[in-house]
């Protein structure tokens, strides 16, 4: 057990009702997405908890994603593209829909050739929540912190905040 990462976390606040009613009321204001993206950015932060946060426009025929909102944009900017083509987390995160959670620096290494830049951050652990809708992914939320922070409760809060995202991203699509 020696090189077992252990999360440190902090108490975050449970995901209520009230927190899902106001991402709905955030669906309704103008200046959109970018207004539901920072509500779900703010959401996430304080429900899960993330340094890093984007979150990913998947486009099937290329099979790459390419960035539509960013925390940290003097890092990964919007607009960024990642080709994914026929990798293990593209199969698994893309393809299968399922949610991609990696707790130690070494497990971001193996699937993310950006893994320098998240270690020069001081990031250790991963959770893509996949976007999906009638089948098919269209897109990823991806919430990045020290090494093991995520656990399996912070995957299915992710993937209830997640839905509120399917709209935009299905939207971003339809104008590529």
């Amino acid at each position: 057990m020696d090189n077992e990462i252990l999360p440190v976390q902090p108490s975050l606040d449970r995901l209520t009702l009230s927190d899902l009613g106001r991402l709905a009321e955030a669906m309704r204001q103008a200046d959109q997405p970018a207004c539901l993206f920072k509500a779900v950015d703010l959401l996430t932060a304080r429900v899960i908890g993330h340094r890093l946060f984007t979150i990913m426009r998947f486009d099937a025929d290329r099979f790459e994603v390419e960035r539509v909102y960013s925390n940290v944009p003097q890092v990964y900017p919007v607009g960024g593209r990642k080709k994914k083509g026929e990798t293990p987390w593209g199969e698994h995160t893309l393809r299968s829909m399922k949610v991609f959670r990696a707790s130690h620096p070494d497990q971001i290494r193996q699937h993310f050739d950006d893994y320098d830049t998240m270690a020069g951050l001081g990031l250790g652990s991963i959770l893509n929540i996949p976007i999906a809708y009638n089948g098919k992914c269209v897109g990823t939320m991806n919430l990045t912190h020290q090494a093991g922070w995520y656990v399996e409760e912070h995957e299915h809060i992710g993937l209830l905040i997640g839905v509120f995202l399917t709209a935009p991203l299905m939207q971003a699509a339809l104008q590529r």
